[in-house]
């Protein structure tokens, strides 16, 4: 609870991969009242992953996709229906947010609070487009051209390169220093544009009112859409900080670097500095080496959910028959070729 509201966090998951770093920020936090892990997957490794973890921490609850079929981010918006309850804040988290500030959720949480005309709320985010954006005119980042806001955009959302330097920038120079806070650069209202929701809260009273009904998708629709017929805006808190590990685009080049490892070091020795800490985050690894010495067998198990044909794209049948060698050719005359060095102030 935080000044009469009940705080519910929850994460469409997902991967364990990644949430076994998000988890112990969420249980280990005390204003949290209930964690509910959204089980958006087929990967029944993962799934008795959650369920472990469901048994281990009271606060966590598994929710069930409520129409029974699970096909990627599509089958997301339907888990909204149950985030209308009157006076609770909804935080909801990524799967692969990978490293919070300490008191992350609480300083978030008193932002909403303190900011209810805004309809969404989010952190700044380490790997988002938008808040890289932030970064760059706030001059906390210097980068070797000027890129223009876009939640898409071409090398901030897409390029894996882009990404291993950004995450690398940020751990060298202030995650492992201690020295986050220097990145902060206070309130930021933003109005009809979307954004990625990595990392966002809103009021259950605000998502009653229409239900929960989120049509297609929900990013586009919750960032933007919505806000934008009812003459709302939505605002970053800069001074509390997220990282969020990949966007599909970027997740190849982020596993090749070792990033993920990487934060998984700085997580456990930042979870290892005091004893009640230390409890939850060996509980969680305990659980991982139990579905990693079984994952083969689990793997074999069925799906609770029905699964959704993959549709075969335009983009897919043209990649299927023309070389590789092509394809790279167009980016590069496109001037899209993934590289390195945008960073210039390392």
């Amino acid at each position: 609870m935080f000044q009469n509201y009940k705080i519910v966090v929850n994460t469409a998951a997902g991967r364990r991969r990644y949430m076994q770093y998000l988890i112990p920020y969420v249980v280990g936090c005390d204003i949290v009242d209930r964690y509910d892990i959204w089980i958006n997957t087929h990967n029944m490794a993962d799934i008795e992953f959650f369920r472990r973890i469901a048994g281990k921490f009271p606060k966590v609850s598994l929710v069930w996709q409520p129409d029974g079929v699970v096909n990627g981010n599509s089958t997301i918006n339907a888990f909204y229906k149950d985030c209308t309850e009157p006076e609770t804040i909804y935080f909801k988290l990524d799967d692969d947010i990978v490293w919070m500030e300490p008191g992350l959720i609480e300083k978030m949480v008193k932002f909403r609070v303190d900011n209810p005309r805004y309809f969404l709320v989010t952190p700044l985010v380490i790997n988002n487009s938008l808040s890289t954006y932030l970064l760059q005119v706030e001059e906390k980042l210097k980068l070797d051209n000027y890129y223009q806001a876009s939640a898409s955009h071409p090398v901030l959302w897409k390029s894996g390169n882009f990404a291993a330097e950004l995450h690398s920038w940020f751990m060298d120079r202030y995650l492992k220093q201690g020295r986050w806070a220097e990145l902060h650069i206070g309130k930021k209202e933003m109005g009809m544009t979307r954004f990625s929701i990595n990392s966002i809260l809103w009021f259950g009273d605000e998502m009653k009112k229409f239900s929960g009904v989120v049509p297609g998708d929900d990013e586009e629709y919750l960032s933007c859409i919505y806000p934008t017929m009812k003459g709302m805006s939505n605002a970053w808190n800069g001074d509390a900080i997220v990282a969020h590990f990949a966007f599909f685009t970027q997740r190849e080049s982020l596993d090749k670097a070792g990033i993920l490892e990487r934060y998984g070091q700085v997580n456990a020795l930042q979870w290892h500095e005091s004893g009640d800490c230390a409890a939850i985050y060996d509980a969680v690894q305990e659980i991982m080496a139990d579905i990693r010495a079984s994952e083969k067998e689990l793997l074999l198990h069925e799906s609770p959910y029905r699964r959704v044909a993959a549709s075969k794209t335009l983009h897919s049948r043209v990649k299927r028959f023309v070389p590789k060698v092509l394809l790279d050719l167009r980016a590069f005359f496109d001037g899209r070729r993934d590289r390195s060095g945008f960073i210039i102030d390392k």
